[in-house]
């Protein structure tokens, strides 16, 4: 049987599994824990079936990433975790843990990066992967052996859901963060670049260098462009994926059992 790794965005799962949960008023808090708990064990095993899954993993987040020292500003907004939530994390991963997938929390680093590093180990050795989360950061990595599933939509996303969500291509995504923003992790784009000026852009030329040396470029954009390469430069780091993270592990030890 040919290898499949199946990669689950663990905070996504859980985080979307308790919101719902955490609206049924009729349970104590440990109850609704606990039947919180079981129900993504049976996300997990449903997911394992339907993947056929060979080799799995469910990665949480680190403390603070790279990205909280390189932009001080980055999720600042973000409403904290419930604290309910949090304390009860080791039970979440008890519960995954008990379904035969290896748990594993960094110490630093985004469950995204890890994430990311792990489909382009496999995709590098020809061996086909499942992402298994909501977060948009993924799409651009969608490849011959790299999918992404929505649980909750029950949908595999490919280049032309993409294309419909965003109005750009797959290999035009990070560019069109970086130009447009991203008010979800607080990345602040080029001020005065909107979703439909990202578009023309990014669709209109190989590069943001390319669309500055074009004289018939609005002159406005120009300016707004010109006076704010250095946040495009950092929005397009914070919304880059790193594929190079030094894991400490090998696709052996996340075998099925």
């Amino acid at each position: 049987m040919k290898p499949q790794l199946l990669l689950i965005d663990a905070l996504n799962l859980i985080r979307r599994i308790y919101a719902v949960d955490a609206n049924q008023k009729h349970h104590s808090d440990a109850q609704m824990i606990e039947i919180c708990c079981s129900r993504v064990a049976h996300a997990c095993k449903k997911l394992l079936k339907s993947s056929n899954a060979t080799h799995a993993i469910a990665v949480f987040d680190g403390d603070r990433s790279w990205r909280y020292h390189f932009y001080k500003d980055y999720k600042h907004s973000r409403a904290p975790m419930p604290q309910m939530l949090k304390d009860a994390l080791v039970d979440f991963k008890t519960a995954i843990e008990q379904t035969g997938i290896v748990v594993f929390e960094p110490v630093n680093d985004e469950a995204d990066d890890i994430i990311a590093t792990l489909a382009y180990k496999a995709s590098s050795n020809q061996i086909s992967n499942i992402v298994v989360s909501t977060d948009k950061g993924f799409l651009p990595h969608i490849g011959s052996y790299i999918t992404v599933y929505d649980y909750f939509k029950k949908l595999y996303l490919d280049e032309t859901s993409i294309k419909d969500r965003f109005g750009v291509e797959k290999n035009k995504l990070v560019d069109f963060w970086a130009l447009a923003g991203d008010k979800t992790n607080d990345i602040p784009g080029v001020k005065g670049i909107g979703t439909k000026s990202a578009q023309q852009l990014v669709n209109n030329y190989s590069s943001i260098e390319q669309a500055l040396e074009d004289d018939s470029l609005t002159p406005s954009i120009k300016n707004k462009l010109a006076a704010n390469m250095d946040m495009y430069v950092i929005s397009k780091h914070l919304v880059s994926l790193r594929t190079d993270i030094n894991l400490g592990f090998s696709l052996k030890q996340l075998r099925l059992s």
